[in-house]
C-alpha cells in the first residue's frame, strides 16, 4: 500500500523521520510538500498531483485538514485515512487574532524562527527540558523559513465538520492524551463525524506525536494500516 504523509504548521519530512522505517513495512513512502501553497484546497490539489494512483493517508495537524480535503476530492484513489492530533474545527476568533498578530510581526520585525513558548506548548510539559526534542521542531521551521510561515499563519481555517460524513474510507484517527493544542473533544468529532472512524487516544505525549512518542503511534498505526492493506487484497481478489 502507498503512503502519502501529509506533515502539520512549520513541519517537513523530519517529522516522520523516526516513523519511517515502521511505515516503510507498510508500502512505499511519498511526503508531502506544504511549503508551497496558502490554502487547503492547494495544499490538496499540489497533493494529489504528486500521488500515487492509489494510496493511503497520513495527515499530521494542519496535514489533517489537507488529507481530508484529498480523501473526499479523490475517494477512487484513497484507501485508507490515518488523522494525527487534528481537528474539525474553524479556528476561533482568540486563534485568528493571534495569527493574525504573528503575521504582521514577522512582516515588520522579519521572521526569527520558532518561539520556544510556542514549541513548549505543542509539547508534553515533561519535555521542557528536551533540548534535542526543541531544537529539532525549531530547525524544521528554520529550514521552511519566513515565507512559508506567513503563508501558513495567514491560511483561513475553516470547519469542515458538515463534510466529515462525505469521507467514505477507512478511518483512523489518532489523538494525543496531554495535546495542549487540540483536545479530546475534536478528536471525538472527527471519530463521530466520519462514518466508521475509530480513535485510538496516546498517552504520555503532547501535540507533536510523531516526534515525542513515535514507537507508540507506530504501534497504533501500522498494524491497521496493514489490515487495511490485506482486507483491500482480500475483497479485490
Amino acid at each position: 500500500m502507498n503512503l502519502l504523509l501529509l506533515p502539520g504548521f512549520m513541519t517537513d519530512h523530519d517529522l516522520w523521520s523516526d516513523l519511517a522505517d515502521d511505515l516503510a513495512r507498510v508500502g512505499p513512502i511519498t511526503y508531502g510538500d506544504p511549503s508551497r501553497d496558502a490554502t487547503i484546497r492547494d495544499l490538496a490539489d499540489r497533493a494529489i498531483a504528486a500521488a500515487p494512483d492509489r494510496f493511503a493517508l497520513i495527515g499530521f495537524s494542519m496535514g489533517g485538514y489537507v488529507a481530508r480535503a484529498i480523501a473526499r476530492s479523490v475517494p477512487d484513489r484513497v484507501r485508507a485515512l490515518v488523522l494525527i492530533a487534528t481537528s474539525a474545527r474553524a479556528d476561533t476568533p482568540a486563534q485568528a487574532q493571534r495569527k493574525a498578530a504573528a503575521v504582521a510581526h514577522v512582516q515588520r520585525q522579519g521572521f526569527a524562527g520558532l518561539s520556544r513558548s510556542a514549541i513548549l506548548q505543542a509539547m508534553h510539559p515533561a519535555r521542557a527540558g528536551d533540548a534535542a526534542l526543541i531544537a529539532r521542531i525549531r530547525a524544521m521551521g528554520d529550514r521552511l523559513g519566513g515565507t512559508v510561515f506567513l503563508r501558513q499563519a495567514g491560511q483561513i481555517r475553516e470547519s469542515d465538520h458538515a463534510q466529515l460524513g462525505h469521507i467514505t474510507c477507512p478511518t483512523l484517527v489518532v489523538a494525543a492524551a496531554q495535546d495542549a493544542l487540540r483536545s479530546g473533544n475534536e478528536a471525538r468529532e472527527l471519530r463521530d463525524g466520519i462514518p466508521g472512524a475509530t480513535l485510538t487516544v496516546i498517552d504520555g505525549s503532547g501535540h507533536m506525536l510523531p516526534l515525542e512518542a513515535p514507537d507508540a503511534l507506530a504501534a497504533a498505526i501500522v498494524p491497521w494500516l496493514r489490515s487495511q492493506a490485506s482486507g483491500a487484497s482480500t475483497i479485490g481478489s
